[in-house]
């Protein structure tokens, strides 16, 4: 009987084991749990000033690398920054070969089909940007029609050049500032890019040459940072966001990039 007893008692305890294991099993771990638990925030990036770019000793820099640095520092983690091929960035982003989008990313509707979107943090605009000698002949977005412009591949200028002028008129390259070059060497006749790059580099070094379009107005828009579908870090960082604007932090790393006319403060 007592042998009974106890097989009765070990089956049980087996039953409750495969259970608790299964329940362990079938609980999803969440994308804070994913993010926090490596230790690590990997931030998808392109290179351009002022929101992440190389320092003189080749360290990345700018506005949203800091931005970046002072959420995870206050999350208890350290953030990474991986460049990315700009067109391909939510995949990427879905492959968990990054863990958000941090770079000058608009918000847009198309764009909150595919990714998670923290509170925004800067105004921006597009622009249009051609070489100064130019300048004459693009007073006006109508002037546009029918030249031939370049910009980034997936941005938010490709689709604001798209509208100014044909598409098939529209070269998509891999970078903004590449899309600067296009204009510089002559193989574009306007580059639309984000108005915080602009502002940051055209009419210096390489493109001196070069001058913002000011009779051509855009829409305005907004930078967030891009996390997975219904991420729960977008409520963490959120948190974070507030309490760096709060105690001035986030200002700070504003006005050192000259971004500070642009940020949201709520």
């Amino acid at each position: 009987m007592k042998k009974k007893i106890v097989a009765v008692v070990l089956v049980i305890a087996l039953m409750a084991c495969c259970l608790a294991v299964f329940a362990s099993c079938s609980k999803k771990q969440t994308d804070a749990e994913y993010i926090l638990g490596k230790g690590t925030l990997v931030c998808g990036v392109t290179l351009y000033e002022p929101m992440n770019y190389a320092d003189d000793e080749g360290e990345m820099t700018g506005f949203d690398t800091e931005f970046a640095e002072a959420v995870c520092a206050k999350l208890g983690i350290k953030a990474k920054f991986q460049v990315i091929k700009w067109s391909s960035k939510e995949i990427e982003l879905n492959s968990k070969y990054i863990d958000c989008i941090w770079n000058g990313f608009t918000v847009n509707e198309e764009r909150k089909q595919q990714v998670s979107f923290t509170q925004s943090y800067l105004n921006n605009t597009q622009c249009v940007v051609i070489k100064s000698s130019n300048a004459a002949n693009f007073t006006n977005a109508e002037a546009c029609a029918g030249m031939r412009a370049a910009a980034e591949a997936g941005s938010a200028g490709e689709s604001a050049a798209k509208g100014l002028t044909a598409e098939a008129n529209v070269t998509s390259v891999a970078a903004q500032i590449t899309a600067l070059t296009e204009v510089t060497s002559g193989t574009a006749d306007f580059a639309v890019v984000d108005v915080i790059l602009a502002n940051s580099m055209v009419g210096k070094g390489a493109y001196s040459d070069l001058q913002i379009a000011t009779g051509i107005q855009l829409e305005a828009e907004e930078y967030a940072v891009g996390f997975r579908k219904g991420s729960d870090m977008v409520e963490k960082v959120n948190k974070v966001i507030d309490e760096l604007l709060a105690d001035g932090t986030l200002l700070t790393i504003a006005q050192k990039y000259g971004v500070d006319g642009q940020l949201i403060t709520k």
